[in-house]
């Protein structure tokens, strides 16, 4: 990371000084709304074949996310406000290619670190995979274990997988405050203005380990809390579990539920199947920030995203 794309994002009217990889981002982003225009078009035309037919468009058994949503705008049983044009549509497919990948992946990393440095909520949650009868459970059935979802919410509010983001204001606004702040002169003030265009910080991170919201052992990573989530943490406006993680409102993650139960599905195999321990020192791991939040070696600092691991395979008595 820069400086530039920082300044840039912080002050609207220096975006028009070039950055080092604006090319590379605009071919990039050529590249994917080609590719996403076209699967627009072709789920269209699947669709309207589909529709046209004599047994009816729900006859089309494409399960695809793209073709859903495209499917989903198609019907009549909605206010004009619902659906989404194809602008719209197509802006998610970053979304599909690159979000969901990314962060799940290195929330099952930071996961498995977790689980290493805690070995007693590693041997509990085993307990709780091993007594499913079934190598393949269902989704139903992965949501249905209590330790696992609290092991899942712990590890996205302690490692959340984008530990912040960006939101630019769509009109000139003022942000209310839940207590008042005083500036540099000492003037207090009860909201925050904000201008259209100006980009505003989102700290999910700083959020999700707020002492304020849960408690003196904020940074700890304990899955029990979730028995009994703390008054304060009511008023997270995230789309899940109280937590930031996933952002709020019309701006969320478009694909919260498939992250989650993929990040199940996969600790539920690896953690049934195998033991973990760190390979180094827990003072080597440090999280790298670059949109994600990922492990390096702070004694390879050059070296590529790395968490390294002892892994032994589990044997059932």
């Amino acid at each position: 990371m820069t400086l530039l794309p920082i300044l840039r994002g912080m002050f609207p009217v220096l975006r028009f000084l070039p950055a080092e990889r604006d090319a590379e981002t605009r071919q990039a982003r050529k590249t994917m709304d080609i590719i996403g225009r076209q699967l627009i078009k072709d789920s269209k035309t699947a669709l309207n074949a589909a529709k046209q037919s004599s047994m009816g468009k729900d006859t089309l058994r494409r399960r695809d996310l793209l073709t859903l949503l495209i499917k989903a705008n198609m019907t009549t049983d909605q206010s004009h406000s619902q659906p989404m044009g194809d602008e719209e549509v197509l802006a998610q497919v970053p979304t599909f290619l690159v979000a969901g990948h990314e962060t799940t992946s290195v929330g099952t990393t930071w996961a498995l670190y977790v689980l290493t440095q805690h070995p007693r909520i590693q041997d509990k949650l085993r307990t709780e995979l091993l007594t499913v009868p079934t190598d393949n459970p269902t989704m139903d059935e992965l949501n249905a274990l209590p330790y696992l979802d609290a092991v899942v919410r712990e590890v996205m509010r302690v490692h959340a997988p984008v530990p912040s983001t960006l939101r630019v204001a769509a009109q000139d606004d003022a942000i209310p405050l839940e207590k008042p702040v005083k500036d540099k002169d000492g003037n207090s003030h009860q909201y925050i203005r904000v201008t259209k265009g100006q980009t505003i910080f989102v700290p999910i991170l700083a959020i999700n380990r707020s002492v304020e919201v849960w408690g003196n052992d904020a940074t700890e990573f304990r899955p029990e809390r979730w028995e009994t989530i703390p008054e304060a943490a009511s008023s997270i406006p995230g789309v899940w579990a109280n937590l930031l993680t996933f952002m709020g409102g019309p701006r969320g993650c478009i694909g919260y539920r498939f992250s989650l139960v993929e990040m199940k599905a996969l600790l539920f195999t690896l953690v049934r199947a195998f033991e973990f321990q760190l390979a180094v020192p827990p003072g080597e791991i440090k999280s790298k920030s670059s949109i994600v939040q990922r492990p390096v070696l702070i004694s390879d600092p050059d070296g590529k995203n790395q968490m390294p691991l002892f892994v032994k395979h589990y044997q059932r008595s």
